[in-house]
């Protein structure tokens, strides 16, 4: 037990000394909430200038009701968010009249116009400018104008202006997730959405980082024959042992000061509490997860004798970590679909949909019980099966064993 420990204490000691660790420890959280929050962030962020937007109406009714319209949206120093600007004459012909609006847009002096044009058959209305535009001034532009058209129609028909109004008031829709308990919560998207991409990413990063690492460590032992001198020192078992509790004390390192940086960015409301309402079991399947996965490059790393074979190795294994992410935004939509359920009881999806389905909805006791024993049962036979290829596999040489091989390899005793 003595000699396990004595190897787990040096994997840990070497790895946390080098400074890709250090700087994966900040750099890779930041870059995952940064890659999952930064659209929303750039898509969301308001003008902190007045926006200058020209209107071309050849029907000559929507300038002054949706100029108006437009007056009401106000930047946080209270100026105009919009003035607009009426691009109609009715002493040109139209098309000179949007080469001339277009002109304006190119050379700067209008942020774009909105072109609206009538026939007997349909309606056109286009935002033009140098970009696509941003997706909430589109959005305002659309809501404005359609609820300006509404009324036009409604009061041509008689209806008064009150009637108008509580026809266009919008009633928001809030979602609220019901539980067993009797329990009932709001349910932002946004938040169950990033909190378990960012989760998933992280076990996915943390995975691959610290697999990566073990199996380039394992090269390079073998290359310069440090593993004979390690073999012959303590057992292969207490080898592959002391490897994966030193990897593995590792990965709660990092997850222990991940857990920290979140707690103070909860504090500063860059990450909301609800994030953290299921940490328990969100942390017992990360850490599964991570010795699971831990084992299998234990037993991969032990058969490659390149670089090369260990990029090979390690792509393959990327395969199946990545799989959960690509179902992320759907499982958000469809938390009860059957594929969802079935994931939930295969180890090597275990972690990452479990984590996920969280988030989504109540998860019975019993069914995290089950999955967490099968965690178990599965890291157990893993070890045993890393442990057969990794006796044999870590004196190997030369060629790469193939799989017939590693099947002799597990049948001996």
């Amino acid at each position: 037990m003595r000699k396990i420990f004595e190897v787990a204490k040096w994997e840990f000691v070497e790895k946390v000394k080098t400074r890709a660790f250090i700087i994966s420890i900040i750099i890779t959280p930041a870059i995952i909430i940064g890659f999952s929050m930064g659209p929303t962030l750039l898509s969301d962020n308001e003008s902190n200038t007045t926006q200058a937007i020209g209107i071309l109406d050849s029907t000559g009714v929507y300038f002054k009701p949706l100029s108006s319209e437009l007056e009401e949206y106000k930047l946080d120093d209270g100026q105009p968010n919009y003035v607009a600007v009426n691009l109609y004459n009715k002493h040109k012909l139209f098309n000179e009249l949007k080469l001339a609006g277009d002109s304006l847009v190119l050379t700067d002096e209008l942020e774009g116009y909105l072109f609206i044009s009538e026939d007997q058959h349909s309606m056109k209305y286009q935002f033009r400018g140098r970009s696509i535009g941003n997706f909430k001034d589109l959005k305002r532009f659309e809501r404005s104008f359609n609820k300006i058209r509404t009324e036009i129609k409604l009061s041509g028909k008689g209806l008064s202006s009150e009637l108008i109004k509580y026809i266009n008031d919008k009633v928001e829709l809030h979602p609220i997730k019901l539980e067993e308990s009797g329990k009932e919560s709001s349910a932002n998207f946004l938040v169950v959405f990033f909190t378990s991409f960012i989760l998933i990413m992280l076990l996915m990063m943390m995975i691959l980082y610290s697999g990566g690492m073990l199996i380039r460590s394992l090269i390079e032992e073998k290359s310069n024959r440090l593993i004979e001198i390690l073999v012959s020192s303590c057992s292969s078992d207490e080898l592959l042992t002391g490897k994966i509790l030193g990897l593995s004390a590792l990965g709660l390192f990092q997850i222990i000061i991940w857990v920290v940086l979140a707690i103070a960015l909860t504090g500063s409301s860059l990450i909301p509490a609800d994030a953290f309402k299921n940490v328990a079991p969100m942390l017992i399947y990360f850490v599964l997860g991570f010795i699971f996965y831990t084992s299998i490059f234990v037993g991969a790393g032990s058969i490659a004798s390149t670089e090369q074979e260990a990029q090979q190795l390690t792509s393959y294994i990327s395969l199946i970590l990545l799989f959960p992410i690509i179902l992320v935004f759907s499982a958000v939509q469809n938390s009860d679909s059957f594929m969802l359920q079935l994931l939930s009881y295969i180890p090597f999806t275990t972690p990452s949909i479990m984590i996920l389905r969280l988030n989504l909805q109540e998860v019975s006791p019993q069914e995290i019980l089950i999955t967490t024993l099968i965690l178990i049962i599965s890291i157990y036979i893993t070890i045993t099966v890393a442990a057969k290829i990794f006796k044999i596999g870590i004196l190997s040489y030369g060629k790469r064993p193939s799989v017939r091989e590693i099947f002799q390899w597990l049948k001996e005793k």
